[in-house]
């Protein structure tokens, strides 16, 4: 079929060129309209409710708001984990869906199952869905400043809300901005209950005269003189005066106005996120997140520009400072990639022509490169996979083996030609006679080349089967390394032989003058020659040398992925629990002062608490400090990222903060699929707060015990300071009083309630209700709060409820609707699996569980555990497809079967470079050893094809041969082919070397890819060169009786 194939493409050789000009054309567009981003989104597909129920504790968020939406959300189809968070004031349930499900598909089921539960929530609990972004969408943030003092915090804020973030969200694919930081301004009415009780009102009536005070209406139309006048009726409160105007009650004709009963004034709202700039003081913020799937690159480009359209329009010394861009790394990263294809080419190229010493044929070789990656990019276009870190890779890898056919081809052309120029020394070679020529060389090799290639890019197809964060991250890389190697494989049987039918032309140069040829010749034939001698001794010591690989591999530490350099760091301690916004304010200004004295560091923006977005469910507690590393040729000579991050931790020190340094685009995934932002995670669920605080303390301390944990924390689950409001059922009754109406007193009075809001112009600022400070600031000012009664008579809270101070939950998280502890691992100088190990095993000896409480181990662990389980499956899965194609290739199982069988020798060399590099073994190593698999079946299959050529030349009517000739046609296949093999070596290796020794953006994880390949390119060809000879000897040898043993010979 493939031979037919090829004799097709050079019969209709135009229509092949033609096909080929149309491609070229049609990948350069592929090419420049396929998206960039740095890494592929390894997001699981998740929505997000956000519930705020504003005043309201955690404990009375969690039962009210969480458990009810978690419960019923359980029940959602495609759903596997729902998370759920109750903070003060706000309730977070992130529900995350199995992967392939479709984002706006799983958003209409979750709206669908939260029409069952509104209900059954609290009247002034709000809850809306989330952007459509995934947990990677932070793309970019920036600050607003004022360097002349004029704007304060309300107005930087008011600038963000009203102006900046309106604009940003109508630019396509930006799902949402997010505000944080600064002080939104609010109304605030502060009633004296002394003058309240002696004017005989209730807060609720104020709350009424307020609300029917701020509102406006219209009166339909009147006609006047053939005209149409729209009535209006104005009553939107404007200034401080129209509060105090405000009527409550009119007494003998006089009014009672809000002024006699309450003060009056503008203040800052209560708030939960706080951002900081440099360490030079708090500053208002946004963040822009990227709605799913899209274009981060565009994205960022259009923000920016719109950023700066805007900067004329804001108020004068006010300035837009970008604290987190992450175009910067994709355009490192895809730098980085696209330089290292570049120098691949160049250095595949100069291979070529060194080793056929013919300048046209090498062209013929190198033309496939750029049309296999072109058709690459079009197929990746279309099915929608992004030009990333990994999908780059996937065609570097390739870059070397998809040149093998072509070059394995022209070699074969080379040596057809030479044949036919010794037998007509007399003639030229033109014409029809000389396509002929071309074409049987081409047929020779073809079909078996294109099975060969074929083998290298199914060898892949177990990456595909790899689930969750893994298979995302290394799908892009398999598709394109295997739509690259398809495209090589279809080149090498059209247009390949057509292009050498036109190129190879003028002298070819003799094999045997090329100095390259005479050199490897002369040092290949000796070593043979002692393996045809002695095949079983040259099979034992290949059997050796496999067994030497048992020392590196017991010593090759795990991970789950290399850290990645991503440019910029997070800062992301925590903080105790229960800490108030004004020292929190303190701490970040502090840290973030520390980590700018270090010289590396460009820019600081510190963020405690969460930006108004449910994307973010962070406690006040946590800091989460973006910083801005400045690019590598500005560092001071020597510095590593590692050494770094260990500088930054010297600078540092803050007690009660443990410090924990982590790339921003990791953090975000690790936050989103897993909640720990940690590389080992162990979550205790339970039913009891106390028992399951008490087992994550435990947890702790055995965990600073593992060699290789550099900090262990666990958060506190009591450590939240509450004020108990108990009220006295009885007293209450004696009075006529409701637990309601006490309620209101404490909700509304105490906790302030926002009751309206004021509209000017475009912007609406709340309009607060509540008691004075001083009526508020002790438990025991508490008791003298004065209460009406139905009866009209003035009590206090203290009649009716006891008053006292108790510790309770700062916030609370639910693991599919169990309350669970988590505690974060930080591991650093020694690899990921050993130390999870240890504690594992630590933990199940020292640690004993009550009833009811169970452990996970979470995190890159976990994915790391479910990597691992699923190559046990795929790996084998492999071997038997690689198994088949080689049965196809030579219709002969014992030759399929000794190819199989060499192909754990390819490996050792691999396993040995790993353990000299000092790399650890993770699925990016694994996914290496997976295409090396390929690559080393493809030399086995192209040196048997060679031994099986020369022989079918001796015994053309496939009689036994005898030993004379078995050794004649193996010398003649191995040694007189010696060139196409080392070149396919050399290709392979000048492909793989600039991606091992690279340190760009991204390096990180290509490298380990690529350096089982590098290790095994060593093994492998030696492997082909020696033992699959030894092994055809010992297959093919002729069993007579009166045979003397090779061996003795």
């Amino acid at each position: 079929m493939i031979a037919r194939l090829i004799r097709w493409s050079v019969a209709n050789r135009f229509l092949v060129l033609l096909a080929t000009v149309m491609l070229t054309a049609w990948g350069v567009w592929g090419v420049r309209s396929t998206p960039v981003d740095a890494l592929p989104d390894l997001s699981d597909v998740q929505v997000i409710i956000r519930t705020s129920y504003p005043g309201q504790a955690p404990q009375i968020v969690e039962n009210q708001v969480t458990y009810p939406l978690a419960t019923t959300m359980l029940s959602v189809p495609g759903a596997k984990t729902v998370r759920g968070f109750s903070f003060f004031g706000d309730s977070f349930v992130y529900i995350l869906f199995e992967d392939g499900t479709d984002l706006y598909w799983a958003r209409s089921r979750v709206l669908e199952y939260m029409n069952q539960v509104q209900g059954r929530l609290p009247a002034t609990a709000k809850s809306s869905l989330g952007p459509d972004a995934t947990g990677v969408g932070w793309i970019y943030q920036y600050a607003l400043v004022d360097r002349t003092g004029k704007n304060d915090l309300a107005q930087l804020r008011a600038l963000q809300d009203w102006f900046l973030k309106f604009e940003l969200k109508s630019l396509p694919n930006v799902a949402e901005v997010a505000s944080v930081g600064g002080m939104v301004k609010q109304y605030q009415v502060v009633l004296d209950p002394i003058k309240l009780a002696a004017q005989g009102l209730t807060q609720g009536q104020v709350r009424e005269a307020i609300m029917g005070a701020n509102q406006e209406t219209g009166g339909s139309v009147l006609e006047l003189s053939g005209a149409e006048y729209m009535v209006r009726a104005s009553g939107y409160l404007k200034t401080l005066d129209d509060f105090r105007a405000i009527p409550l009650v009119s007494r003998a004709g006089i009014p009672v106005r809000l002024g006699d009963v309450a003060t009056l004034q503008i203040g800052p709202e209560m708030r939960r996120g706080i951002a900081e700039l440099d360490g030079e003081g708090e500053v208002a913020g946004g963040v822009v997140v990227l709605r799913s799937g899209k274009n981060a690159q565009e994205t960022i480009q259009a923000v920016k520009t719109k950023l700066s359209e805007l900067q004329g329009s804001l108020p004068p010394g006010v300035e837009i400072v970008t604290t987190y861009d992450r175009s910067a790394l994709i355009e490192r990263a895809i730098h980085n990639l696209t330089t290292k294809l570049v120098e691949e080419f160049i250095v595949v190229a100069v291979v070529c022509v060194l080793f056929l010493w013919h300048l046209r044929s090498a062209l013929v070789a190198i033309i496939s490169l750029p049309l296999g990656i072109m058709a690459a990019f079009l197929v990746m276009r279309y099915q929608g996979i992004n030009a990333n870190i990994m999908s780059l890779g996937g065609i570097a890898i390739a870059v070397g083996a998809m040149v093998d056919a072509a070059v394995v081809m022209i070699e074969n052309a080379h040596k057809k030609l030479e044949a036919w120029q010794h037998k007509h020394p007399d003639r030229q070679l033109v014409g029809e006679e000389r396509w002929k020529v071309i074409t049987e060389a081409a047929v020779e090799v073809g079909p078996a080349l294109f099975f060969s290639l074929l083998i290298i890019t199914l060898s892949f197809v177990p990456v595909f089967t790899l689930e969750a964060q893994e298979g995302r991250l290394f799908g892009p890389l398999a598709f394109t390394k295997t739509y690259a190697m398809a495209a090589a494989a279809a080149l090498s049987v059209t247009l390949i032989p057509v292009l050498m039918g036109y190129w190879i032309r003028g002298r070819i140069p003799d094999e045997q003058k090329n100095p390259i040829t005479r050199a490897l010749i002369a040092v290949y034939r000796p070593c043979l020659e002692w393996v045809l001698h002695r095949p079983k001794s040259t099979l034992v010591i290949a059997v050796l040398a496999l067994t030497t690989t048992i020392w590196p591999l017991s010593r090759l530490g795990g991970e789950f992925l290399p850290r990645l350099d991503e440019g910029d760091l997070l800062y992301m301690p925590s903080a105790l629990p229960g800490l108030s916004a004004q020292r929190a304010t303190e701490l970040l200004q502090l840290s973030n002062r520390m980590i700018k004295t270090v010289p590396e560091v460009e820019r600081v923006f510190g963020k405690a608490g969460r930006a108004e977005t449910a994307t973010d469910p962070a406690p006040l507690e946590m800091f989460e400090t973006t910083v801005k590393l400045k690019p590598r040729d500005q560092w001071r000579p020597g510095m590593t990222p590692e050494g770094l991050i260990e500088e930054l931790d010297k600078a540092v020190k803050i007690p009660g903060l443990s410090n924990i340094w982590i790339p921003p685009i990791r953090n975000r995934i690790d936050m989103l699929a897993t909640g720990i932002k940690s590389p080992i995670g162990v979550k205790v669920t339970g039913n009891d707060l106390k028992v399951i605080d008490g087992i994550a303390a435990q947890v702790e301390q055995v965990a600073k015990g593992i060699p290789g944990v550099s900090s262990s924390l666990a958060e506190r689950l009591t450590g939240g300071r509450y004020v108990d409001v108990r009220i006295d059922r009885t007293a209450a009754g004696r009075y006529g009083l409701n637990v309601s109406e006490i309620q209101a007193v404490v909700s509304g009075a105490i906790g302030g309630e926002n009751v309206s809001e004021t509209v000017e112009g475009l912007a609406r600022f709340p309009i607060n209700l509540r008691y004075p400070r001083e009526w508020r600031d002790s438990p025991e000012r508490l008791t003298q709060l004065p209460i009406s009664t139905p009866m009209g008579q003035q009590i206090t809270l203290g009649t009716v409820a006891s008053i006292s101070i108790t510790d309770g939950p700062p916030m609370l998280k639910s693991e599919n609707a169990r309350p669970s502890g988590w505690v974060y691992v930080d591991v650093r100088g020694r690899d990921l699996a050993s130390v999870a190990n240890d504690l594992r095993d630590a933990v199940s000896r020292q640690i004993k569980l009550e009833p009811g409480v169970s452990i996970t181990y979470s995190g890159q662990f976990e994915y790391l555990e479910r990597a691992n389980a699923r190559l046990k499956v795929v790996v084998p899965a492999t071997l038997l497809i690689i198994f088949v194609l080689l049965y196809l290739t030579f219709s002969r199982m014992g030759e399929a079967g000794l190819i199989m069988a060499t192909l754990p020798f390819a490996l050792t060399g691999g396993i040995w470079f790993l353990y000299l590099m000092n790399y650890n073994l993770s699925i990016a190593t694994g996914v290496g050893f997976i295409a090396l698999a390929g690559v080393a079946a493809e030399f086995g299959v192209v040196m048997l094809i060679y031994l099986k050529q020369a022989l079918a030349e001796r015994c053309p009517d496939g009689r036994q041969p005898t030993l004379e000739e078995l050794l004649d046609a193996i010398r003649e296949g191995a040694v007189l082919r010696v060139r196409p093999k080392a070149m396919t070596v050399a290709v392979i290796l000048a492909g793989l070397v600039p991606i091992v020794w690279s340190s760009g953006t991204g390096s990180e994880v290509m490298s380990r890819i690529a350096a089982p390949m590098l290790g095994g390119m060593v093994t492998a060809p030696l492997l082909s060169l020696f033992v699959i000879p030894a092994a055809y000897v010992l297959m093919r040898k002729p069993r007579k009786r009166d045979q003397p043993d090779t061996e003795a010979s």
